[in-house]
């Protein structure tokens, strides 16, 4: 599923990034921000109490800002949903309130491009998340949090929550999120929600920040993916990928080689690429990857667009756990729809199924590989609605074990 041209135009525009030019805040004590209300407010209202609380915290340390002849930066790196690591239609109306709401109502701040050359010269960082309360009921109320940071010392300056309805929000992902063939969570994922939560006064984590030189470039390249330019997001992914060392990859970035070289119809590319993906999550202990059923079946979906690379991702997986000589937990997962029972049998005949297609890879793995089945007991999204929204949801999971 993609996400409408009107989207898409709103995506290019948002995801192009901001810069907030306030005063610095040095030398001035950190303000206490007031306690977030636990009354669960429509959305618009509870992301003008989040960002009015914020720019208020700043106001109190420096209280002579529009008079400020040397203002700073403050750069926006995109936000996501916390749980699901996704850029979805949900956060990025976030995103676009929250920098409508700095605009119209704090006439201290102007929107610049997410760059590299103005994340070099920005004093601050804004962040933001957008958290589910509970996956065990469908629109459950959101939590909100935003967080500036200033890089040079890594002290997080300024934070602000607030709760919000689910009054019909569309959590689409985006196209990008969509096709991506593994959950997105990393180390750097996880650090910057951490440092979105994180209280004033007290450091970010330092891992994001240390991992923020290569976020303009995967901006730029979802941004790409997102309008379909895949010739420009794979060059902008494999920039991201050459400017990480080492171990530092990213798996935004292994998944963007990945879908983009795929829909340049560069297969072996492609493979490689996954085969780099099924690396990474055999390294972290735990791989989950989206596999498409029909409803109520084993069959994966019919449509070639959507089950066509599984063979090869198959292969891939069996190559990787059978060469590194891993044991490995496959584990089925399931959307809410349908009873308990009905969906531990389900998770537990999937995750039975993908591992006799591992085994006929490689039939080593017979040895090394246990199938087992959760049902929705461990959900990401918790939606039920079966579409592009909560196929996080319908996952098998890859967990590296004790061969013992």
């Amino acid at each position: 599923m993609m996400i409408t041209t009107f989207a898409r135009s709103r995506l290019a525009m948002s995801l192009s990034g901001a810069l907030l030019i306030l005063a610095g805040f040095t030398g001035c004590a950190t303000p206490v921000p007031p306690p977030p209300s636990k009354a669960e407010l429509p959305f618009d209202q509870a992301i003008a109490q989040a960002t009015d609380s914020l720019v208020m915290q700043t106001q109190k340390q420096a209280p002579l800002i529009a008079r400020a002849s040397a203002r700073r930066g403050v750069v926006l790196d995109p936000m996501i949903d916390a749980g699901s690591a996704q850029q979805t239609a949900a956060t990025l109306l976030l995103q676009e309130r929250v920098s409508e709401r700095m605009g119209s109502r704090h006439d201290i701040i102007e929107l610049l491009p997410l760059e590299s050359t103005n994340l070099a010269k920005a004093r601050y960082l804004l962040t933001g998340t957008m958290t589910r309360l509970s996956v065990e009921r469908a629109r459950s109320p959101l939590r909100i949090d935003l967080a500036i940071t200033e890089l040079a010392s890594g002290m997080v300056v300024a934070q602000s929550s607030a709760v919000a309805r689910d009054d019909g929000l569309d959590h689409t992902p985006l196209p990008y999120y969509q096709d991506t063939p593994v959950p997105l969570k990393d180390q750097v994922i996880d650090s910057y929600v951490r440092t979105t939560t994180t209280p004033p006064g007290r450091r970010a984590d330092p891992y994001y920040l240390e991992h923020i030189s290569a976020a303009p470039a995967i901006k730029d390249a979802t941004t790409h993916y997102n309008a379909e330019r895949y010739q420009d997001a794979l060059a902008q992914y494999n920039s991201a990928a050459r400017a990480m060392a080492g171990n530092d990859a990213q798996l935004r970035v292994l998944n963007g080689i990945y879908l983009s070289s795929a829909k340049l119809g560069r297969t072996a590319e492609a493979e490689q690429a996954f085969g780099k993906i099924v690396a990474y999550g055999i390294a972290q202990h735990q791989l989950g990857v989206k596999f498409l059923f029909n409803p109520g079946s084993t069959a994966f979906w019919p449509d070639a667009k959507v089950s066509g690379p599984y063979p090869m991702w198959l292969r891939e997986i069996a190559r990787a756990s059978a060469g590194t000589k891993v044991c490995m937990d496959i584990v089925g997962h399931t959307s809410r729809t349908g009873s308990v029972a009905f969906n531990d049998i389900l998770s537990a005949q999937r995750a039975r199924y993908i591992r006799q297609r591992l085994i006929d890879e490689a039939s080593v793995l017979g040895e090394r590989t246990k199938p087992s089945g959760m049902g929705f007991r461990e959900n990401i999204i918790g939606s039920g609605t079966d579409d592009a929204v909560d196929a996080l949801d319908r996952r098998v999971e890859f967990k590296i074990v004790d061969c013992g």
